[in-house]
């Protein structure tokens, strides 16, 4: 019998068969569930052995690919947080590969009712740990934000087998168009096996973007049906071509949901260990989330299934880094948001997660959850700062000149305190959670219809504007114009200081048809359609990623200082006065910045801002030579900034 106190939790095969172990305070009694290859027939039922709260058994004679869950029993009281219920079989939290994906029924939130043929078989697998390298993304280079399915699943040149798989993200023609608009990282969208929110399938819809899972190390097996292979060879293969990958990890909640949802894992297993609940009363779950529950990141025992599961991704896959939802739940306490929370300290620590990137989006819908710029100095933060500073700039808000300049030069109001020099922002304009870029300049109101709760679901204040008529239009004008606020947006975000996130498709003028929480669409809503992107929007994105590549200053994460590395002036060429920057209609101005170029020689730039609707006269100083655009298609000298519009201008000898 190998030793029970063994550092691995979950199944590990070992000489003779495999060990299984798992960890539960509040439980009687938890059985081994064995079935048979095709995850149908219960085989073997064996009761687990106990030491303090693990449970462990070693089976003889099994190996690699058998199928296995399990079952806990005990005092069944949620008034007193125990859920314990033998009937439902459950999904081990340490399970790495899933037989066959989540589906909701109504029996597996009804205690008693036997769930065998509706919870995925955990499959026993044998880890296959790949060479390490350093993370491929560095600060300052652009995350390109992916939903696997609806990114691959209308792609003309990706085999039908492939779309809607990890695997298609290694397809040729993906790759050429990722590195074609100078993409460093990919960031995939939850990958890990989810469930459909139980109000869905009445309504016929599911969730696309998978930020409800169970399983935290199983990837989902629609989207990976080779499994953790299939995820090592796509990062593989994109690793080769310079490009990084980042997972989008959900830690905050899972998909069983408030008292009323489904008991599938950590819930029946040992629910107030894995779960917050309010102070003196077990039986109310904590919802820091909006999803019914919040997960008890500050327990020993759930933090380690947490590094356990970073540290299970980064050896058998080689991901680079790491893009927390929710992300200030991974340092509540029972005191609230605290930076030096210990998990935050042991990723740090940890030898195989010291150097990977690691993104939090920095808030939840708690008390105090909005911890914009409080996350440790190895985290990236997530900017809506940014985001809001540059759609209220463009759609014209008064006074919000100085806050879009501060927000452009890295938001040193939010990174810069306590003496920090360096900023941490991702810098983004759209994202999946939210309208699509061309949808924030298309429509000026929500368009949930389709979700099934009468247009309630969804962000109302979008600070978006629609160019005069909503939604779709043949207008040759209201088009025309959408298309250049589109592209000072995008120009808005790839001249600005910190690391990019731009979500897939958005360069291309994808759409949701006013549709700002399309988590519910899994179809032609959210399916990238590559035949109706905008070719102009494309070479507009490319060209500012050259920009961007070009020259150090955009992605040096360094504040500027006092030494002449920034100037503002008037278009006129006169230095900015507080009277330009604190005029209430104030929307043109210049960014002179000096940068070493790729070559490292010394460069001179201007970047020219009007969100005005009429040109504006342009007049830059001397620079003992001629300006000219890197942008506009005319190679002479320019002599106005044009309406609505970035543009970014060298100077040349």
């Amino acid at each position: 019998m190998p030793e029970p106190l063994d550092a691995t939790l979950g199944a590990r095969v070992r000489d003779g068969g495999v060990a299984f172990a798992v960890r539960s305070q509040d439980a009687a009694r938890i059985d081994l569930c064995l079935f048979d290859d095709e995850g149908r027939q219960e085989v073997r039922r064996i009761p687990m052995q106990r030491d303090g709260d693990l449970h462990y058994v070693f089976v003889s004679g099994l190996g690699a690919g058998s199928r296995y869950g399990l079952r806990a029993d005990g005092v069944y009281s949620p008034d007193d947080g125990l859920w314990f219920d033998p009937a439902k079989l459950l999904v081990d939290p340490y399970a790495k590969e899933l037989d066959r994906r989540f589906t909701h029924d109504v029996r597996l939130t009804q205690h008693g009712e036997d769930t065998a043929d509706l919870v995925p078989k955990a499959i026993v697998t044998v880890d296959r740990p790949v060479e390490l390298a350093p993370p491929r993304f560095r600060r300052g280079g652009v995350i390109y934000e992916v939903a696997v399915r609806g990114f691959t699943m209308l792609h003309p040149d990706i085999p039908d087998h492939l779309r809607g798989t990890i695997a298609a993200l290694a397809h040729p023609a993906v790759i050429a168009h990722l590195k074609r608009i100078g993409v460093d990282a990919v960031e995939l969208m939850p990958v890990v096996a989810w469930i459909d929110e139980r109000h869905l399938p009445p309504l016929g819809l599911h969730n696309s973007w998978g930020y409800n899972p169970i399983a935290l190390m199983a990837l989902d097996p629609r989207l990976a049906p080779g499994g953790m292979a299939e995820l090592a060879s796509t990062v593989a293969k994109l690793h080769a071509e310079g490009i990084g990958v980042i997972l989008d990890l959900v830690f905050n909640h899972s998909g069983e949901s408030d008292r009323f949802g489904a008991t599938l894992s950590m819930r029946g297993l040992d629910n107030r260990t894995y779960y917050r609940h309010d102070a003196g009363n077990p039986g109310t779950l904590v919802n820091d989330t909006g999803c019914g529950n919040t997960i008890a990141c500050d327990h020993p025992i759930v933090r380690r299934l947490i590094l356990d599961s970073m540290r299970h991704f980064v050896v058998n896959t080689g991901i680079d880094g790491f893009r927390f939802d929710l992300a200030s739940i991974l340092g509540r306490t029972a005191d609230g948001f605290d930076p030096k929370a210990a998990l935050f300290g042991e990723m740090r620590a940890d030898p195989v997660l010291a150097d990977r990137i690691l993104v939090a989006e920095p808030w939840d819908i708690g008390p105090g959850g909005y911890q914009l710029g409080n996350f440790p100095e190895h985290f990236l933060e997530w900017n809506d700062r940014f985001r809001d500073d540059t759609r209220l700039f463009w759609r014209g808000d008064p006074w919000r000149l100085g806050a879009f300049a501060t927000a452009l030069c890295g938001s040193s109001d939010v990174f810069g305190r306590n003496g920090a020099t360096r900023t941490r922002s991702v810098n983004f304009v759209a994202a999946h959670d939210g309208f699509t870029l061309t949808d924030l300049v298309s429509y000026r109101e929500k368009h949930n219809e389709a979700n099934g709760e009468d247009n309630r679901d969804g962000h109302n204040d979008n600070h978006a504007w629609n160019n005069g008529i909503e939604g779709e239009t043949d207008d040759p004008d209201i088009c025309a114009a959408r298309r250049r606020d589109a592209k000072a947006l995008l120009t808005s975000l790839f001249v600005s200081k910190g690391t990019v996130l731009l979500t897939a498709g958005d360069e291309g003028g994808r759409s949701q048809k006013g549709n700002n929480n399309a988590y519910c669409q899994d179809n032609a809503i959210t399916w990238l359609d590559w035949t109706t992107l905008d070719e102009g929007l494309i070479a507009h994105t490319t060209a500012l990623a050259a920009i961007r590549r070009r020259f150090a200053v955009f992605t040096d994460p360094e504040f500027f200082g006092d030494d002449g590395e920034i100037v503002w002036l008037r278009p006129d060429g006169a230095p900015m006065q507080v009277s330009d920057w604190e005029a209430p209609s104030a929307g043109a101005l210049v960014m002179l910045l000096e940068s070493d170029d790729e070559a490292g020689r010394m460069a001179r730039l201007a970047v020219c801002i009007n969100r005005g609707a009429e040109p504006v006269a342009l007049a830059l100083p001397a620079a003992g030579g001629s300006w000219r655009s890197l942008l506009a298609e005319s190679s002479g000298p320019p002599e106005e900034i044009a309406p609505r519009s970035i543009d970014v201008l060298l100077a040349s000898s």
